[in-house]
């Protein structure tokens, strides 16, 4: 009997036991292809010897220093890494332990951003409806899935929502890209001035929707409006690439493919490779100087941000990411799980629509193609994928609740970057034969 309270009480889960390269092995001996990179974190594979190598020396040196006693050379490096990396106008950096704890990061670096510049009334959240930001009040409340907002409702912050940029499901029949790009953007507007428009702090949304979307990108110029209100009316833009970001979608940074620079992004998932548990939120030089210049502190704090370890992790998988021929797979392998998936399933009268960039791809599951009718969720279709998956030895990323956070179904994709054709066919293979087996049945 098990006394870890598991995400699920009651599932038999197998045990992993040992890890290499794109494959992760169970106690019975079966090895499992990780098509998902868990959950989209191992963006190195397992076990990569480098970076263990890296994280053994600085446990031989400094395994752990309090941030309000020291800082160390390795947390040092690692935020010259990343403002190196940045697009102009990210110029500072704040390291956390995961995902959720830079999404709190950043709300609060909002919020007193607008206190420190003598601002204080300015306290709304703005985000989109089927969003997600994390598991942590803030970031929960932030976030628009409604079925994990649920039974916690009560007591989450109030945050405002507005319409995802969905064009499968949310674009008019008729309606130009442009004229959908320019609907969202006044939507956007219209929100901040029903709420005052000197009282909204932030915007945050995900360049590429991960999680409860399943790699829902931007429609072209969608986040150059974005920006634009956000300048209009002095609200800073937070861009949350916990999933997307730091290489998966073929840029380091996803948002670098829109043409416009956040006020704040949050990281982690690949930046530590799931080596160790790290995340960080970037922010721009007229933030820091706002705290600098004011109370000369940022109140907030977890005893494990600036980990000497977690940084050395992340220091070298930055290092290691940074070199050309990680990217080049990257998309190289990107275009042929696009293709690959095209050719197995595009025809499928059960899948409505492939998706994504990189190595970030998504497969949304409909009962009729045509009408684009979900699933009763009853059936938990992605959950009955998931499990035929793990049966022929892929591991991919199901959920429900796609279409409104309670109907549809899609499966998240996202293996290492240093994947191989073989293994991206594998891949195919096995994910459609999944796919086609539960369907079906």
């Amino acid at each position: 009997m098990t006394k870890i309270l598991h995400r699920s009480i009651g599932a038999s889960l197998p045990r992993a036991v040992a890890a290499n390269g794109i494959f992760i092995t169970d106690s019975e001996g079966r090895r499992y292809l990780d098509g998902s990179g868990g959950a989209a974190v191992s963006c190195l594979g397992h076990n990569h010897p480098e970076v263990l190598e890296a994280m053994s020396a600085q446990m031989g040196a400094v395994s752990y220093a309090h941030t309000s006693f020291f800082t160390t050379d390795i947390a040092e490096q690692l935020a010259e890494q990343l403002v190196e990396l940045a697009p102009e106008g990210l110029d500072y950096v704040y390291l956390v332990s995961g995902g959720s704890e830079a999404v709190e990061a950043a709300i609060k670096m909002a919020r007193q951003y607008f206190v420190e510049i003598g601002q204080p009334q300015r306290r709304h959240i703005i985000a989109r409806r089927q969003s997600y930001h994390g598991n942590t009040i803030g970031a929960l409340a932030t976030g628009g899935n409604a079925w994990r907002r649920a039974q916690f409702k009560p007591i989450l912050p109030e945050t405002h929502h507005v319409s995802p940029c969905y064009a499968y499901r949310d674009m008019m029949d008729g309606e130009a890209q442009q004229a959908y790009t320019e609907r969202l953007a006044s939507e956007l507007e219209a929100k901040v001035i029903e709420l005052g428009a000197d009282e909204v702090m932030a915007f945050v949304a995900e360049p590429v929707v991960g999680a409860t979307l399943g790699a829902v990108g931007p429609e072209a110029d969608y986040f150059k409006r974005v920006r634009q209100v956000c300048d209009t009316y002095g609200v800073l833009l937070i861009l949350d690439e916990v999933m997307c970001g730091m290489g998966r979608t073929g840029t380091m940074f996803a948002f670098e493919q829109e043409g416009i620079v956040p006020d704040i992004v949050t990281i982690a998932k690949g930046l530590g490779g799931g080596f160790q548990p790290i995340g960080a939120v970037l922010l721009s030089k007229k933030i820091y100087r706002a705290f600098a210049e004011g109370s000369g502190l940022f109140q907030h704090g977890h005893t494990y941000i600036g980990h000497p370890i977690a940084a050395a992790a992340a220091n070298k998988v930055v290092e290691i990411l940074r070199r050309p021929e990680i990217m080049e797979n990257l998309i190289k392998m990107g275009e042929r799980l696009k293709a690959g998936l095209q050719a197995a399933l595009g025809q499928s009268p059960h899948v409505g629509d492939i998706r994504g960039r990189g190595l970030l791809r998504g497969i949304e599951i409909v009962a009729d193609r045509e009408t684009k009718e979900p699933f009763d969720p009853a059936r938990r279709i992605h959950a009955k994928i998931k499990k035929e998956a793990m049966q022929r030895g892929l591991m991919c990323y199901p959920m429900g609740g796609t279409v409104d956070g309670v109907h549809g179904d899609h499966v998240l994709l996202a293996p290492p970057y240093i994947i191989q054709p073989d293994q991206v066919d594998q891949i195919v293979e096995r994910l459609a034969a999944a796919i086609t087996a539960t369907v079906e049945s």
